[in-house]
């Protein structure tokens, strides 16, 4: 019996090198756009929320993975900075939201889970998920972040104006090792979107 469970974990483990040297090799699709087509800063007695519609598509090779069943953790970072004349700025928040997309090859569906934390090794932790059937609906699920709350209103000085850089990646940490050692450097894996707002100050200094 353990002889046979043996040859059935081999037989896995070789078909997802297999995969994986797949994936490493093949030839690199052309890239549509990637852009932050709108983003919006709201401020009110709460403090700052975001409002961001980006556009992309999924890398080529990056889509490959996802339909050969790997899953893909994308990234979103909002940072709050402070602009001072007498000292270097002063980062007043960083925030994260961290969305993990995977593909059902049974269902032929795709979910995506959604957390403001990073996810655990099982890949779930304590996010929020959703089922979707065909990929461009999940992908403008993924595009879209309405009122984002960012930092806090007693982190905010009135009299001061700020800057909030936003940025949209791939996480390239959590793909599987061998993924992130041919992925080096190739432009097929490629996929960040960065764009900064000012928020003006509400009072003069």
């Amino acid at each position: 019996m353990r002889s046979a469970c043996s040859r059935q974990v081999q037989v896995a483990l070789s078909v997802l090198v297999l995969w994986i040297s797949a994936l490493v090799c093949a030839p690199v699709r052309a890239q549509g756009t990637h852009t932050v087509a709108h983003m919006d800063i709201e401020r009110n007695a709460e403090g700052l929320f975001l409002n961001v519609s980006t556009e992309f598509s999924l890398p080529g090779l990056v889509e490959d993975a996802l339909q050969k069943g790997i899953p893909m953790t994308f990234v979103a970072d909002a940072e709050v900075v402070r602009a001072r004349w007498y000292w270097s700025d002063q980062i007043v928040s960083s925030v994260h939201r961290y969305m993990r997309l995977t593909y059902q090859p049974l269902t032929q569906r795709w979910r995506l889970n959604v957390s403001a934390s990073p996810f655990d090794t099982s890949g779930l932790g304590v996010s929020v998920g959703q089922t979707y059937d065909q990929l461009p609906d999940v992908l403008g699920a993924m595009q879209r972040i309405a009122f984002w709350k960012i930092t806090d209103s007693s982190d905010l000085d009135d009299r001061s104006s700020y800057r909030v850089h936003f940025r949209f990646q791939l996480d390239m940490s959590q793909l599987p090792r061998p993924l992130q050692i041919g992925a080096l450097g190739r432009s097929g894996w490629n996929l960040s979107i960065a764009r900064t707002e000012r928020v003006p100050a509400l009072a003069a200094p």
